[in-house]
């Protein structure tokens, strides 16, 4: 998982660095665009985080049959929230660029490009669904083989297709790729799981299946939706300062993303197994296991800070030669070191929290610091206060250890306990149901 992750990230990283040779306009309109793009993605977890947990769970519980009816029910929640999401790319891409507050000279390039991104966003929502299923399943190699060769067709068309039609050729090659993508997990669905799927599934919403999903999914997505909607607040603060501030923090978000892969990969796999436990009733294996995965996270996402801060003007400029951005970028990689450890702990223990059933407690205790340490406090200090971006990620790194201490102090204190047993019982009572 570590590996598919990184090739995820290390397309928008390419992508960047082109965008960013055509100007660091075209690098900001890029990056701004990518906001969006991400935050209309939240919208997949509403699918993607109940699927992965829910087939885990009935596999880890013998009850393969369950599973099967689960994955055909996202299939069909997938064609309708990514349809809605590619109509808000297509029809709403100035207005969402203008709540980001972005610069009016990054318009003329910002909103053809996310109008162009638009179909690839129905695309990824199928991705999406059948690429947490075969995790579940934990077919990750297979899962990856699909992604080397999607991001592989990405890269390809980007390198070809962007220096001859700038942003929307990255679009385009996005869209292909993802057609690869979807093409390849139909073949392995046939082949690893014997699901195909029939017309029907693209379209039909079961409801008892999808119940399940969404008892999961819409607490983990609202979690998600409302980091997003606190992010963009922080990127708006960006926005505010100009397009140089906002090119510097695409850049630094960059290196950023970089880092925290190996935490995000551990979370996901972690998210998975304990899913399996918790399915099988074995909820002493599931403790161990998360306490060993965030020690390993902690230690591993501190060193790999530390090397990049070390190298931060070095990787600025692979970016671009504006001594300025390099300079301001370098001190923003610094604060990596800080902010990464504290977002281990969420990235591990939220997901282990989901897998076990417990994934309200997530949304409720973490909605107040995004709200006034993660989007007000990137204000406070970033525009009322004066300091810039800095203060942008001071309050990232604020937000990210305080709600990684709250999800760390339910975990240690066994308030998920209840909710892991209470999912044991009900997909026995769910076996039945569909068996019957």
């Amino acid at each position: 998982m570590f590996f598919e992750l990184a090739l995820g990230i290390g397309v928008g990283v390419v992508g960047t660095v082109l965008a960013a040779r055509l100007s660091d306009t075209d690098g900001a309109a890029f990056a701004v665009s990518n906001h969006v793009l991400a935050m209309l993605f939240v919208l997949f977890r509403i699918v993607g985080a109940g699927v992965s947990v829910v087939v885990a769970q009935s596999l880890g519980g013998g009850r393969r049959e369950v599973a099967d009816a689960v994955a055909r029910a996202t299939l069909g929640a997938s064609s309708w929230v990514g349809g809605f999401a590619a109509l808000l790319a297509l029809l709403g891409a100035a207005p969402l660029l203008r709540l980001l507050n972005a610069p009016a000279e990054l318009m003329p390039q910002a909103v053809p490009f996310l109008m162009a991104l638009a179909p690839a966003l129905m695309l990824d929502a199928w991705n999406a669904s059948m690429a947490s299923v075969m995790r579940a399943h934990l077919r990750v190699r297979d899962t990856l083989a699909v992604i080397v060769a999607m991001h592989l067709c990405h890269l390809a068309g980007a390198l070809l297709l962007m220096p001859r039609f700038g942003l929307p050729g990255f679009a385009l090659s996005l869209a292909i790729s993802r057609s690869v993508g979807l093409a390849l997990h139909l073949a392995l669905w046939r082949a690893r799981l014997n699901l195909r799927p029939q017309w029907r599934d693209w379209w039909h919403l079961p409801r008892r299946e999808l119940a399940a999903v969404l008892r999961i999914g819409l607490p983990g997505a609202a979690e998600n939706i409302a980091y997003r909607l606190a992010f963009m607040v922080s990127v708006a603060v960006a926005g505010q300062l100009g397009a140089a501030a906002l090119a510097t923090q695409a850049y630094a978000l960059q290196v950023n993303y970089a880092v925290l892969l190996f935490g995000l990969a551990t979370g996901l796999s972690v998210e998975i197994v304990v899913g399996h436990l918790i399915g099988a009733g074995r909820l002493h294996a599931a403790h161990r296991l998360v306490r060993r995965a965030l020690a390993l996270g902690l230690a591993v996402s501190l060193g790999v800070a530390l090397l990049a801060a070390l190298a931060g003007p070095w990787i600025m400029r692979r970016f671009t030669q504006d001594a300025g951005i390099v300079a301001a970028g370098a001190v923003l990689v610094w604060w990596t070191v800080l902010l990464e450890p504290g977002r281990t702990f969420n990235l591990v223990v939220i997901n282990a929290l989901r897998a076990t059933g417990d994934a309200r407690f997530p949304v409720m205790a973490g909605a107040a610091s995004m709200l006034f340490v993660l989007a007000g406090g990137s204000w406070l200090l970033g525009i009322h206060l004066g300091y810039g971006l800095p203060g942008v990620w001071v309050a990232y790194a604020a937000d990210e250890w305080l709600r990684g201490l709250i999800m760390w102090r339910r975990w240690a204190r066994h308030g998920w306990v209840p909710h892991a047993r209470a999912t044991h019982r009900r997909l026995r009572h769910l076996n039945l149901e569909i068996t019957a």
